[in-house]
């Protein structure tokens, strides 16, 4: 891509709308977590589900290794 054709155009500054804050453009750019807490609901069941998870038939923990 060039954009010779573009730079040299003057930067676009609203007549209408104020210019937004520095902390303002933070937020906006910030991650997004819609589901927060969402990450801990996961770890917690994947914990409960492999303390009641048993072993595959055939499968000797005496033999498996540590």
């Amino acid at each position: 891509m060039n954009y010779n054709d573009i730079i040299p155009l003057p930067h676009h500054v609203s007549a209408t709308r104020p210019r937004m804050s520095k902390l303002g453009r933070a937020a906006q750019f910030a991650p997004f977590a819609a589901l927060t807490g969402f990450e801990e609901i996961i770890d917690e069941t994947a914990k409960t589900n492999e303390e009641r998870a048993e072993p595959p038939r055939g499968f000797d923990t005496a033999k498996s290794p540590a």
